[in-house]
């Protein structure tokens, strides 16, 4: 049983404690959070001991793994204590928004040698991994282009956007990850256009609210990302990618799949609202990878600390490209 310290007790500290907490393999420990309310609320559901002291928890030897589910700037320090105490270490994305403090980062857990997972858990949705697994068989031959499209139902508070590193690093990182891992190689040149269409306050506050992304590798493959902060009919989270001899398709999940057809039309249900619905199975997929890497004394295959920084050098070119409208070569 591999007991675990969660750091952060906010919704996707939630998300994580209860996988956890039904995982065969797993149980949370301890739930920190400067938030004693919050964390005593978490702790109880799942059966864990409280602090707001990150170091009560690290000094636990019984509990051998991380997971970082707080606020991001928080993600560096907790790292580097964790790998210090010895702790397989599960964070959430992005494990920064400087890039230079990212490389901190990986040098404290390259240096202690533990295990490192970076939350990019649509690598884990099954309908995006059979796309993937058809790619490495070549079902469709040589990759040509690939198209992301990621829509929220609305903008998130204001407050937290000020301290969201911006579009690019908080909500598009994981389609940039998704191009990546797609791809199968790494971009050389972006280009980036951007606009305030839903909120004019984001705009104000010199961010983009709606963005459309062109990645291309060194063999000239096209990567076409759009993201918008609006979606009325829900999550919208659809890829298509294109290949020398056809093309696959993830469409949207529905609750569903009833479709009312009548002399008014055909109707069916909407895609689910928001990402903790949408991503549930990915969620609980992507925890268990990480419970038996560690179990098996392994480093999880799938996400490392490469990625989290490969994705975030990504999103700074984005910015560059928007702010200079011109492509940035990588």
């Amino acid at each position: 049983m591999m007991k675990c310290c969660l750091f952060g007790a906010g919704r996707i500290g939630q998300v994580h404690a209860l996988n956890l907490h039904a995982h065969p393999g797993a149980e949370v420990a301890w739930v920190v959070d400067p938030n004693e309310e919050a964390a005593t609320v978490l702790a109880r559901r799942v059966g864990a001991q409280v602090s707001t002291n990150p170091g009560d928890a690290l000094a636990d030897v019984e509990s051998t793994a991380a997971f970082i589910t707080s606020p991001t700037p928080t993600h560096v320090d907790l790292i580097k204590s964790a790998a210090k105490a010895g702790k397989a270490i599960f964070c959430e994305k992005p494990i920064d928004l400087d890039a230079a403090r990212v490389d901190e980062a990986i040098a404290a857990v390259e240096a202690s040698g533990v295990p490192f997972f970076i939350a990019f858990n649509r690598r884990f949705d099954p309908s995006f991994s059979r796309v993937k697994a058809e790619l490495a068989r070549g079902a469709i031959g040589r990759l040509e282009m690939v198209s992301i499209t990621s829509r929220d139902p609305g903008p998130p508070p204001l407050e937290y956007l000020r301290q969201s590193g911006g579009l690019f690093r908080d909500m598009m990182i994981h389609d940039l990850d998704m191009a990546r891992w797609l791809l199968g190689d790494e971009p050389v040149s972006v280009f980036a256009a951007g606009s305030a269409l839903v909120d004019p306050n984001i705009g104000d506050m010199g961010d983009v609210d709606s963005a459309v992304v062109t990645l291309q590798t060194q063999d000239g493959v096209l990567c076409q990302i759009a993201n918008s902060r609006r979606a009325t009919y829900g999550y919208d989270q659809r890829l298509e990618v294109l290949g020398a001899r056809g093309m696959l398709r993830a469409e949207n999940v529905q609750p569903h799949t009833v479709s009312a057809w009548s002399e008014a039309g055909i109707h069916h249900d909407k895609p689910p609202h928001f990402f903790v619905e949408r991503y549930a199975e990915a969620y609980r997929a992507e925890v268990d990878h990480f419970v038996r890497a560690v179990q098996d004394g392994q480093q999880p295959l799938l996400t490392g600390p490469h990625d989290g920084l490969q994705a975030l050098v990504l999103a700074d070119a984005c910015l560059e490209s928007l702010q200079t409208g011109r492509p940035v070569r990588l």
